[in-house]
């Protein structure tokens, strides 16, 4: 394996840790730890994290599609065995989950904290926890696919 191949997998899998790590954590740490806190806390808290780490996940994402697309087409392009294809293809749905949250659910978010309606702010959190935890789930399945693809 040459240095470049090797280079643009380790930025691959290092964005695949930041994105699916990160909703791990937010899921399973962050979420249960704010759980007692009123929403008028928690809330803001909540829309302060997701403007750091939508960030954080677009910069995975475009470092996604550039190795991804760099490393599918090394490993033959249209012809990649199954499980590349089908984690490129996971990858695109979670990408689209990804566009929703940020670019839908996260503005009645935003709004919600803005003008202190808390029941809408907590209706935009539930649909963005519904989200994340199908996104964490096809994050899952896609590093199965990787690993599946490698072998």
């Amino acid at each position: 394996m040459n240095y470049v191949i090797q280079a643009a997998l380790f930025l691959h899998l290092l964005s695949v840790v930041v994105w699916v790590g990160g909703m791990f954590f937010a899921h399973f740490c962050l979420r249960p730890a704010m759980s007692d806190v009123s929403p008028q806390l928690r809330l803001p808290l909540w829309e302060a994290v997701f403007a750091r780490f939508f960030v954080w996940i677009t910069v995975a994402i475009v470092v996604l599609i550039a190795t991804g697309g760099y490393l599918m087409s090394h490993f033959g392009g249209a012809h990649a065995p199954w499980p590349v294809t089908a984690m490129a293809g996971v990858g695109v749905v979670m990408m689209l989950i990804f566009g929703h949250i940020r670019f839908a659910l996260y503005p009645r978010l935003r709004r919600a904290v803005q003008s202190q309606k808390w029941p809408d702010g907590a209706r935009a959190i539930g649909g963005i926890r519904m989200m994340v935890t199908i996104n964490l789930v096809l994050g899952i399945v896609t590093i199965g696919l990787g690993v599946l693809g490698i072998i």
